[in-house]
Order: structure tokens, then sequence, then C-alpha cells
């Protein structure tokens, strides 16, 4: 057994109840699990300041001299404050205790010298420090402080005793006690060493214990690159794989469904970006190899036109095809604009999700076995087992982030062969993220808006100034347009302050009592949110107040303005999606956010880049960076957001880059993966699927 695979209960300062804690709240169970438990920032301990070279705004100080007085001071019923004055000759600062009296007493004495840590406050004129860290000078070997590791820890352990520095004393007993040696390399010297990359053993012993900030760098450019390349490398050889193993169903026939409808029913010339993605599409039809390609592109930018072209051209070879969204409303969405696009076209597009029941249900499932429908649009009830195709080729998947890789893979025993995945977002996935999350499928990009749309203008008001933004719907309404108004909940949270959708409803009634207005949110029954929507996408109603349930799916050209309030509640790939519901037709539309006066520095960034672009990939980029990849809709699905322990892929993309690279070349060169000077890599590969990491997903 390796030393690492120790029980962390036998390492000394821990035992069964720092055990458990441990298990419990980090997962720690093994020594191994410790040190990969890495820090997440450092202070330079390795100088000692004067109290003459303080200034108010050090982060943190390390002062040397003598305590040469104690005070205390009542707080309450058996509470004291103690305040211990020390100096070191150029000046005097406070200690202050607000508990623990007798320890402080025990271990703290007038006259002897200590190196005094911590974060320093000034309070009546004078320097403080609260709670230091505080050690007897002749224990303290500046040459070996370095850098001091800081490790995030729960509000659990900190009750149990188990801060930070804690932590930081078991993992240096840990680095103690493991022989030099005895730590194996999972990286081999073809890959170090033209990437001047440091053993796995010296980067684990100086992600802990780092001297200076070089040290720092180094082991974390290590454990940061390794992370990366094997993520990269599951994901290449599984797709390499994937490619190998599965033959796809040949398209090589472009037919009279095809050609009728380019010629006769395309409801707007197709844009360069739609005619370059149809090219990378049909070459993957015809390549002999099973597609499974990611198209991503903007709100409006017509992804669901190129969709549509390629099941016709999946029918015109003999195949059927399906579209599969993730809500109902998403999925009626569908049914009506493709069968909008196709007119009197003789292709049978019918709907299955879980409203469709009965009779109704049956004839769908007996006329899609038979072969009479070409086109299923549905839910994750396509998923079924009794949904049964007679020849499947093509699976549209909308908004993947909302189906489960396993989901994704039900589909390919739908069909004697696997068929052709066509996977759309319209939320913009950054580069970086898309060759992690999605890195087993091919990208192609829709970076254009067909022609005659205008962008939305983007503006942010205060609540205070409600007063124009109720003129200005009135504008638009009196012009024959629409409004949405976006509220962040369905009711009030006795926690928050946000507006109450019931009580805005109720406002806004009477604000305008001469239009008609619409109220949707997701605790309506399925039946009553359809006739409130099919209001107003009929214009029956020229406001609809709504939840977010309208961030994907709701199509209606005439809607020119969106209202988002309390728009500092809602991230920036959501305000983009529900920016994205306005600007569908010729007309100029507005995307109003309302917030407070009050916001945080994020948060007004956030607002400042949706005003600023109407670019969703730069949006995209803005939000990983704001809010890192665990956040971003779709990524805790994949897995991916929590397996890192040290690579930030918001912040790494350099490095993911060069891992892919790197990984991309040992799938070259043993494909299959059978090469005596890669059994280190493929072993170590071996070993990682078996931990807990969701590698299934990360694929």
């Amino acid at each position: 057994m390796n030393i690492l695979d120790q029980d962390i209960m036998y390492l000394p300062g821990v035992g069964p109840r720092r055990k458990e804690i441990l298990s419990k709240e980090l997962d720690i169970r093994s020594w191994r699990d410790l040190i990969e438990y890495y820090p997440y920032k450092y202070v330079d301990r390795s100088r000692i300041y004067t109290v003459r070279e303080m200034t108010g705004d050090m982060p943190f100080v390390q002062l040397k001299g003598k305590i040469v007085s104690f005070e205390e001071y009542d707080q309450g019923a058996r509470k004291k404050r103690i305040v211990a004055h020390f100096t070191d000759g150029t000046g005097f600062v406070d200690l202050v205790w607000f508990n623990g009296s007798k320890y402080i007493y025990d271990n703290y004495k007038v006259g002897v010298e200590y190196v005094v840590f911590g974060r320093p406050g000034v309070y009546g004129g004078r320097y403080q420090f609260a709670h230091p860290d505080i050690e007897r000078a002749a224990d303290v070997k500046l040459s070996d402080m370095g850098m001091q590791p800081y490790y995030i820890t729960s509000e659990r352990m900190k009750k149990s005793g188990l801060m930070s520095h804690n932590v930081e004393k078991l993992t240096k007993t840990l680095v103690e006690r493991i022989p030099v040696g005895s730590i194996p390399e999972t990286l081999p010297p073809f890959i170090l060493e033209p990437l001047h990359l440091i053993s796995r053993e010296e980067a684990l012993r100086k992600i802990h214990y780092p001297k200076d900030v070089r040290d720092v760098q180094q082991a974390q450019y290590r454990l940061k690159f390794e992370e990366l390349f094997y993520v990269q490398l599951n994901i290449l050889r599984y797709a390499s794989d994937h490619r190998r193993k599965f033959r796809g169903y040949v398209m090589s026939r472009v037919g009279s469904l095809f050609k009728d409808f380019y010629f006769h029913h395309l409801p707007f010339p197709l844009t360069q970006a739609q005619k370059r993605v149809m090219h990378e599409i049909q070459a993957d039809l015809i390549s002999g190899r099973q597609m499974n390609r990611l198209l991503q592109g903007d709100v409006g930018s017509g992804k669901t036109l190129v969709a549509l072209m390629v099941m016709l051209l999946a029918i015109d070879n003999g195949f059927q095809a399906c579209i599969m969204a993730p809500t109902e409303i998403l999925a009626e969405q569908h049914l009506h604009t493709l069968r909008d696009f196709l007119g009197n076209m003789p292709v049978r597009v019918e709907l299955l999700t879980g409203m469709v029941k009965g009779k109704r249900r049956q004839e769908v499932l007996e006329e899609l076995k038979a072969g009479g429908v070409n086109i299923l649009v549905g839910t994750h009830a396509v998923l079924e087992d009794n949904v049964q195709f007679n020849r499947l080729g093509v699976a549209v998947i909308d908004e993947q982030h909302r189906f489960g890789v396993a989901q994704r893979a039900r589909l390919w025993g739908k069909s004697e062969n696997p068929p052709h995945v066509l996977v759309m977002t319209a939320t913009p996935i950054p580069r970086t993220l898309a060759m992690t999350v999605y890195g087993d499928l091919d990208v192609s990009v829709i970076d254009e808006l067909p022609p005659g749309r205008k962008p939305v203008v983007t503006l942010h008001k205060y609540d205070t100034q409600m007063g124009s933004v109720y003129q200005g719907i009135r504008q638009q309404v009196s012009e024959g347009r629409q409004v949405y108004i976006v509220f962040p909940l369905i009711k009030e949270s006795e926690k928050s302050d946000l507006k109450n959708l019931e009580e805005g409803f109720a406002t806004l009634s009477e604000v305008f009592p001469d239009f008609h207005l619409s109220k949707v949110h997701g605790k309506m029954k399925p039946a009553d949110k359809e006739v409130e929507m099919e209001r107003f996408v009929s214009g029956a109603t020229q406001i609809l107040v709504s939840t977010t349930v309208i961030e994907v799916g709701v199509n209606v050209p005439n809607a020119t303005v969106m209202i988002i309030l309390d728009a500092q509640r809602f991230g920036l790939s959501q305000l983009h999606q529900l920016r994205g519901r306005v600007g569908r037709g010729g007309s100029q539309s507005f995307c109003i956010l309302v917030t407070g006066t009050k916001l945080a520095e994020d948060t007004r960034k956030r607002i400042d880049i949706m005003c600023e672009t109407n670019d969703g990939f730069r949006i995209a980029e803005a939000d990983l960076k704001l809010r890192g990849p665990g956040d971003l809709e779709g990524t805790q699905q994949s897995g991916i957001a929590f397996d890192l322990k040290i690579a930030d892929i918001a912040r790494d993309g350099q490095l993911v880059q060069l891992a892919r690279e790197e990984a991309q070349k040992i799938i070259d060169a043993d494909p299959n993966c059978t090469r005596t000077e890669y059994q280190l890599l493929w072993n170590r590969l071996k070993e990682l699927r078996k931990t807990n990491i969701n590698w299934s997903a990360i694929s």
C-alpha cells in the first residue's frame, strides 16, 4: 500500500472525532486527500515589520517585541476584553482578546519576546490586533516561515476548533511524515521536461510550504497542468474511441424535400454563418462516422432553421428525426415553429410530451414506430422505453445543459446505429469551458443575426425611476407593441424584500387600467399557463407579467420591451437569455434592467456588461470570470465544476489549451492505448476513473 493511502485518523493530531469532521465537511479520508487539499491563498511571513513602518492599509503584519502590561475591561455578564500592550521599541500596539482569559494569562507573559502576526485595525487612535497568532521568538526561525498557507474551512469545522491554522499544522505533520521519494510521479519525462514542470513530489511539498512566491507559482502550474491534462486526455480518448466504434449513417442525398424547402420556403436568406454551419454538418453526414456536434448561437440567430434543414436531409435519405427540448413550453414552441416553416410541405411533425395522453399518445407512438411520423418534437418523454422509431437518423437536443450525458446516450438505443446528434445551445459557452464540458463534441458557431434584426438597446434604471419606465411602456404599447415584465420570485420570501409577482401584477393593473395583462409563473397549472401564453402570443394582451419561465422558448416578434425587476438577483447568462425574448422582429427593442440604488461591485459590473454589449460570447466570458464555472448554468450537471481541485477554467484558459494539445499528441500517437511508453498515463487515467470524480460526466 502506498503511504498516501493511510487512513487520516492515524495522522497525529487527527483521531476519530476530527476524522469524522474532515470526512463529512471536506471529504478528506486518507493522507492523499489531505495532501491534495490545497491552500486558497498565502501570506508572506518571511519579513518582520516595525511598528513605525505600519500603515492603515496593510492586510497582514508580523512584529517582534515584548508585552509590557495587561489590562482588562468588563464586557457585561462574565465577559472580559483583555488588552496586552506590546512594543518593539519603535512604538506600541494593542493585542486584544474577547475571551479565553485563563489561556492568555497561562501562555503569554510580560517581558518575554514574541513574534506577533495578524491583521491590524485602528481603535482609539492606536493599532490593534484582535486574536493574533503569537509564538515565542526563540521558537521561530524566520528562514523556515516563508509563505503561510490559508485553507478554506466550514462553519462546523470552526466550531470544532479546526481553523485554517489547524489544517496547516496537520498538513505540516503530514509532509514531514512522508519520506522523500515516496510520492509516485504521474507524468512521464517527455511531458515534464519540455514544459519545465517540477516533479509531483516537489509540487505537493511546495504547494503547502513554499519559501517564496516562485515556489507557489511552480507548484500551482505543475498541479494545474496535471489536473487539466488528465481531464482532456479522458475526454479525447472517449471521443476517439467513440468515433472508431460507432459508424454513422451516410446521408449523401440532397433530395426533393430539402431542395423544395431551400428554394421555396426559407423565411429569409441564410446568413453566411448559417451556410458555413450547414457545410460543416453536411460533411459530418457523408463522412461515415457518427456526428456529435455542438451548435452554438445567440438567441434569435437561426439555430432552429439550421436544425430543420438537417432533419430534412435525414428524411430525404429515408430516416426519421427528433428534436428534444427541456420544457413543454419550448417543445410546443418548436412544434409551431417547424410547422410554420414547413407550411404545406408533406412532412409530418408530431408532439410527444407529458401533456400528450391517452388515445392521442397511442396514435403518435404507433405512427412513429410504423414510420408515418417524420419529425418527433418532445421533452424527456422521448427517452421512454415505449417510444420506438422506425429508423431514427438525426437527434437534435436543444439546450443540452438541461440533459445529462446518460440521457443523450439513451437516444442511441433508439436506432440500429447511433443517430447523428446535433446539440444546440443559446447559452454561449466560453471556449475554455466548451473544451472541457463539451470536449467530445465538434463545435459550430452561428455568430451572425439574420438581416433586418436591430441590436437590443439595454438601459439600467433604478427603482426610484419607475415613473419614466411606465411612460416608456405606455409609449411602446400605444405604437402597437408588447411588453414583458419579469419578477424574480412568485411569493414574498421571509428573508428578502423581493417584489412579489402577485402584488406587482395588481399594481401594474392599476397603473395600466386601459391595457390587457397576462400573468405566468411556474406554479400555475400547465393548461392555465398555456392559455395566458397564447393570449400574449396572439396579441390579445399587451403586457406579460412573468417569472423566468419565459427565459427560453417564447417567440413573440411583436414584443419590443423586456423589463427585468430586481435585475441584481439574476446572473449574466440569465439576463442575456431574458433579453433574447425581444428584438425578434424588425422594430427597435429595449431591455430595461431595474435595480435598487445600493449595488455590490460585482453586481454593478454585471449590469454594466449587459448595457455595453449584446455579444453572448463576451457576456459568457465575463460571467465565467465573475462567477466561476461552478455557478454557470449547466456546468454543475456536467460534473466538471466541483472535480477540479486547483485549476480554474475561468483564469487558466491558456493552460486548458496547452493541456488539450499535449493530450491530443498522446491520442494521435497511441489511439489504442497499448504502447509501452504511454502506460504510465493510461494507468493513471484508470486510477483517476476509480475515484469519486464524475469522469463519465466530464466526457
